[in-house]
């Protein structure tokens, strides 16, 4: 007789995987992706190592599950802040936004997501992170110009040039320092949101104007 998980088990295994990987995400927001390590992880979770091992074969399959989780949690925040805005305009500032705080909201986190070297290959998880993020800002450039609130441009391209903007300028090794003060960290997301909106051809006033209106979302990074 062919055994067949019950709905009860098949719920416990994916809240057992669900504490990994939160707990693998609250590790890489304290310590960055040196703190994923198999045998913490387990702590943080309160699991045996070798229960981390049954879900996760080994430590490149663990955190580039960790890179797919806090992209896919990002793209969702970024769709739902883009979907809520009135127009194809809003709805680009809301996106740039969003991508905004969200690496502001725990940059170490984000910086293992995005270049932190690690010592094994995740090359793979982080490009399609990647990919997922500059599509859905080309979605939306590609709708603004549709729309004719912007010239005509290759919307991939610009996509592409915008979030390695957002990347650098927020968690690159030459961003600025300090930004814990709420404050500060909404005078940067509004100046990287303005940057972005001239950069893809928004009239300076009408991008001041999107910027002003643009939501801030709440900090979701760890525990989304």
């Amino acid at each position: 007789m062919v055994y067949r998980r019950t709905h009860q088990v098949v719920k416990r295994l994916a809240a057992r995987r669900s504490a990994i990987l939160s707990a693998a995400r609250d590790a890489a927001a304290d310590g960055g992706m040196a703190a994923v390590q198999i045998a913490p992880v387990a702590v943080r979770a309160n699991v045996a190592a070798g229960t981390v091992y049954r879900y996760f074969p080994s430590k490149a399959d663990l955190i580039s599950e960790l890179i797919a989780d806090v992209s896919r949690d990002e793209l969702a925040a970024i769709r739902r802040a883009a979907d809520a805005a009135p127009g194809p305009s809003s709805a680009l500032a809301a996106a740039v936004t969003t991508i905004a705080i969200h690496v502001l909201s725990h940059r170490k986190l984000a910086w293992g997501i995005l270049a932190e070297p690690v010592d094994v290959d995740v090359t793979a998880s982080r490009l399609a992170c990647r990919r997922d993020i500059s599509g859905e800002l080309a979605t939306r450039i590609d709708a603004a110009v549709r729309a004719g609130h912007l010239p005509a441009q290759d919307t991939g391209l610009a996509a592409t040039a915008l979030l390695g903007a957002l990347h650098e300028a927020l968690v690159g090794p030459l961003a600025p320092a300090n930004l814990e003060d709420p404050v500060k960290l909404r005078d940067a997301v509004q100046t990287v949101t303005l940057l972005a909106l001239r950069a893809v051809g928004v009239m300076d006033a009408r991008a001041r104007g999107l910027v002003v209106q643009a939501t801030t979302p709440a900090k979701a990074l760890v525990g989304a």
